[in-house]
């Protein structure tokens, strides 16, 4: 299919069955797709269904699609906006990952997970995460350094290894009480975050946590915290001052 070009309507019935499924690399290396409509028949995008799509600048998802596969439109560069319809429950490991013109993404209501580098290397400047969200995958958002503001409710449990690294942009981020641990260089070199929240439920600060976090300038930790791992805040220049609660028995390299 490499040589399909232009606006491509996916139909609902095909030889008269109905089209459910999207296969694995079915759109691959398309580089001359401009544009795609996805019926409501298909429940199911597989990996690498539009993977380097380079010209796709439109996509409208059917209200059927419950999963979005692994590298589904990864490097599809000239994509710059996404909305996710309400009946997706997963975004699969980096669906979006260096889609670097994507600037805006609607993520619908019923996701659960954002997979690891779901959208890493991206153009995103802004996204809000549902309410129906409770983890967020490792590097799902890392190098998308034009991100600017993030909202993540309380619904999150879990925020994977190096999440938000490298979001150069980022000024301040809200923890919600629902997180119980700062994993492993979740924020580090986001050199623009010169504040940041620190729930209470938080018992851990993992290594490189914050590390190269050279903006941040002031910083609570809550009496909820029992350790600080290594490097957690290494290269951070602006910190002149921190309190450690008496919670804290280990403070790592």
């Amino acid at each position: 299919l490499e040589t399909t070009s232009g606006s491509i309507d996916i139909l609902s019935i095909y030889n008269g069955l109905p089209v459910t499924s999207i296969g694995n690399s079915a759109f691959k290396d398309c580089i001359h797709i401009t544009s795609i409509t996805i019926p409501d028949s298909v429940t199911l995008i597989e990996e690498d269904a539009f993977n380097s799509c380079s010209s796709l600048t439109n996509i409208i998802i059917g209200n059927a699609v419950t999963s979005i596969g692994e590298e589904a439109f990864e490097d599809c560069s000239s994509l710059s906006s996404v909305t996710i319809p309400d009946s997706v429950i997963t975004i699969g490991e980096e669906a979006f990952e260096d889609c670097y013109n994507l600037t805006n993404v609607n993520i619908g209501n019923s996701v659960i997970s954002i997979g690891n580098l779901a959208f890493a290397g991206s153009g995103l400047t802004s996204i809000v995460i549902p309410e129906s969200v409770t983890s967020i995958g490792n590097g799902a958002f890392v190098n998308c350094t034009s991100l600017s503001i993030i909202t993540i409710p309380d619904s999150v449990t879990s925020i994977g290894i190096n999440a938000f690294s490298y979001c150069t942009s980022l000024t301040s981020v809200t923890i919600p009480d629902s997180v119980t641990s700062i994993r492993f260089g979740t924020f580090s070199h986001c050199t623009n975050l010169s504040s940041i929240t620190i729930p209470d439920s938080v018992t851990s600060i993992r290594d490189h946590a914050f590390s190269s976090c050279s903006s941040l300038s002031s910083i609570t930790i809550p009496d909820s915290v029992t350790s600080i791992g290594g490097y957690a805040f290494s290269s951070c220049y602006s910190l002149s001052s921190i309190i450690i609660p008496d919670s804290v028995t280990s403070i790592g390299d």
